[in-house]
């Protein structure tokens, strides 16, 4: 496997993922996060699983599943908003409970933003988080993103409306 360090991998979706991805996308406590409200069926899951396979330049997106030690479904890792002609994509990263802090989402995140840079050739990355979500803030400002901007009541929540702060990490290249 090309992209894996001591005790994480990512690797490409697989259709014996299913369980997992329905646990996982289904999980409520991070649907204000993007634009999901309704959970996901299996059906739904299977169809996304049999199309998963498709060039990230024809789909403009690329899910990666993060792996533990002994190979097992920890979270996900996305590029999404793929813009080949102008070298960047937004990144988004979950890890389930279970594999919080073990180090799998910084050791993830490493490893795809060398795919980035190495293999996509990519010039630039971003992202979007919370202001509340200090984890992913913290995440992300280790692996070189620097604060861009902040979007004022971006997403709304249970609690009321939430800010969002855009980061960017650009490569030297």
């Amino acid at each position: 496997m090309f992209l894996t360090t001591n005790h994480t991998s990512l690797r490409a979706l697989e259709p014996s993922d299913l369980d997992f991805l329905y646990t996982l996308e289904n999980d409520v406590a991070v649907w204000h996060v993007g634009d999901t409200v309704t959970p996901y069926s299996k059906f739904v899951l299977e169809q996304y699983l049999e199309n998963a396979t498709q060039d990230i330049y024809t789909v403009k997106q690329l899910r990666l599943v993060i792996c533990n030690q002994e190979q097992k479904p920890v979270g996900a890792i996305d590029l999404f908003d793929f813009a080949p002609l102008h070298r960047r994509a937004g990144v988004g990263i979950v890890v389930a409970a279970s594999g919080q802090k073990k180090g799998h989402a910084s050791d993830a995140l490493s490893l795809l933003l060398n795919y980035c840079e190495s293999t996509l050739q990519l010039h630039q990355v971003y992202c979007s988080v919370t202001v509340t979500n200090s984890q992913s803030l913290n995440l992300f400002a280790k692996a070189g993103f620097k604060e861009v901007g902040v979007r004022k009541d971006w997403l709304k929540t249970p609690a009321g409306w939430e800010d969002v702060v855009e980061m960017q990490k650009v490569f030297a290249s």
